[in-house]
């Protein structure tokens, strides 16, 4: 995983609204936002320490965002789930609203259909950025899986790969357990090509994802940031 460069990401203004802050939510908080949209795998294989571990690390992602009082108002965090099917479990909310679901483990691994879904949303809610003139930096797309796609993903993996090529957002790829980590590259982009988690480590995680974002939260639109390198990764098979 490429962690020295981090480019916070703006796109023209479009269909901006006279006067901006159209929403509420946007008056009362007109701070930059930095999207994270994480797609976590809910299948039937997360029974169990891994689901109840993912479930400790969404938290302490909530602890650690929220402990920073700019990240608290920068940081907007989603939850897409799949596990039969995608299922929006958290929307976009900044961390300060955000709370995580107790999730629960069940049923297959419809990959690709989860990130259409993640990617639709996150389409919708840049241009609700740029309806309201707020600016953005370049969104995370973050994929937590211990299994392999059920679906058809090819098509879903190339949207990933434009995306990232137009800079229209930087996706990670995260294997668990027994994850098969040929298809998940298959899904990555090139240059930055998915990592396996050492073990159940969850929560050391969520606190590397916290942390990043409160880095890219911190800087000005536009420049790039270097971040911690990932501590719970794995290179055992």
């Amino acid at each position: 995983m490429d962690q020295n460069a981090q480019t916070p990401y703006v796109e023209e203004p479009a269909n901006t609204t006279t006067g901006g802050f159209a929403s509420i939510e946007f008056a009362e908080n007109p701070e930059p936002r930095c999207a994270c949209i994480l797609l976590l795998d809910t299948s039937g294989s997360m029974q169990g320490p891994p689901i109840a571990q993912l479930n400790l690390g969404l938290q302490s992602f909530k602890d650690e965002l929220v402990s920073d009082p700019l990240a608290a108002k920068r940081v907007e965090v989603a939850i897409v789930t799949f596990g039969n099917e995608p299922v929006l479990a958290a929307d976009f909310a900044d961390a300060a609203d955000f709370s995580p679901p107790q999730l629960v483990a069940g049923g297959l691994t419809p990959m690709g259909a989860a990130i259409w879904d993640a990617l639709g949303r996150l389409a919708a809610r840049k241009e609700t950025y740029r309806t309201n003139g707020v600016a953005y930096y370049r969104p995370w797309v973050f994929l937590i899986t211990d299994g392999e796609p059920t679906d058809d993903y090819r098509t879903a993996a190339r949207a990933v790969i434009e995306g990232e090529e137009r800079g229209a957002f930087s996706f990670y790829g995260v294997g668990v357990m027994d994850a098969n980590m040929h298809k998940l590259t298959e899904i990555s982009p090139p240059n930055r090509p998915p990592v396996k988690l050492d073990g159940l480590r969850f929560r050391d995680l969520f606190i590397w994802l916290s942390k990043s974002m409160r880095t890219v939260s911190h800087s000005t639109v536009g420049q790039a940031v270097a971040l911690e390198p990932p501590g719970w990764i794995t290179t055992q098979a």
